[in-house]
């Protein structure tokens, strides 16, 4: 799977180099029910083509007549759609909702293509950074992002934009919890992926949008299967596929790694981790074990519940005690 915003800059810088204009616009926020999430990119040029997108079709509409009319020549605008307060535009959400929309015009020059350059390393998996903007100024400038939080952040005239790859939910072995994980996790807007060796285990399994990988996930792992905006979750109870995947995962940045088991299952495996894996205790400290947020879960729904929303309390920068 490609992510979307990565083919958006791609494009976008494409048309940089062959020397067009291109308007870079950027979901800040919505309000009520929306189809994409703060953040989302959208990239058209001159000529009225475009990739990406900002809502169901019809923002997108409205924005190229617009544009093609020659409505944004300023180098930073901001536009709100859904409430008919932006008097070029009548639109009206059909799902009700408001959307907030920066749209940036980037010259040609190497200036932006370096800028693109590093937004698309970014979203390819090699770095996590923060966009920032000075709405008045229009000077943006990226920064090394070492956190979690939301993806878009205002203060006054500044914004600061994480960029980073897809979302992706590594879960290393099939189970029932694992099942619902992955329906779960799809909903979320993550990339799912599955990586399990047995056969019989993968038996029968169907499910549409995951990537199914017939392998250990310690191997994946090993091959860079890993970046910065990846959950590794380990939910078998089989030592050979849930160990083996901490022992790889925490040589990577991936932003949590949980394995499921009790109390006791749990303090056994941090030892043996500890003892047969070599395991310090920095990297003892990154596997969450328990897996999941203390929801008192029983079924294998109430336990991926827990496990997703643990994922999405790390993801935006959420402290356990404050839950």
């Amino acid at each position: 799977m490609q992510h979307l915003d990565l083919l958006v800059v791609r494009k976008a810088l494409d048309w940089s180099v062959s020397g067009q204009d291109v308007w870079l616009c950027t979901v800040l926020a919505t309000y009520g029910s929306a189809p994409r999430a703060p953040g989302s990119l959208l990239a058209a040029n001159a000529s009225g083509h475009w990739i990406g997108s900002l809502s169901g079709g019809c923002v997108e509409d409205d924005f190229l007549e617009r544009l093609a009319a020659g409505a944004f020549a300023e180098p930073v605008q901001t536009v709100r759609y859904g409430d008919g307060s932006d008097t070029q535009s009548s639109i009206r959400l059909p799902c009700g909702g408001i959307l907030d929309v920066l749209v940036e015009k980037l010259a040609s020059d190497c200036d932006v293509q370096a800028h693109l350059r590093e937004l698309e390393s970014a979203l390819a998996g090699q770095r996590r950074l923060i966009r920032e903007l000075d709405l008045s100024t229009g000077v943006r400038r990226l920064l090394p992002d070492r956190g979690h939080g939301p993806r878009v952040e205002r203060e006054g005239d500044l914004l600061r934009l994480r960029v980073g790859a897809a979302q992706r939910l590594l879960l290393a072995g099939y189970s029932s919890v694992a099942q619902v994980c992955a329906e779960i996790g799809q909903s979320l807007g993550f990339e799912v992926v599955l990586c399990d060796p047995r056969d019989e285990a993968l038996q029968g399994v169907e499910l549409p949008g995951v990537e199914i990988r017939r392998e250990l996930p310690s191997e994946f792992i090993r091959l860079g299967g890993c970046h910065a905006d990846t959950a590794v979750v380990a939910l078998t109870h089989d030592p050979k596929i849930d160990d083996l995947a901490m022992l790889e995962a925490v040589r990577t940045e991936a932003f949590y790694i949980g394995v499921m088991g009790s109390m006791a299952t749990s303090a056994k495996r941090l030892e043996r981790l500890r003892r047969v894996g070599g395991l310090g205790d920095a990297e003892i400290e990154r596997i969450i074990a328990p897996i999941g947020l203390n929801l008192g879960s029983k079924t294998p729904a109430e336990i991926a519940l827990a496990v997703l929303a643990d994922i999405l309390r790390v993801r935006n920068g959420i402290a356990r005690e404050r839950v």
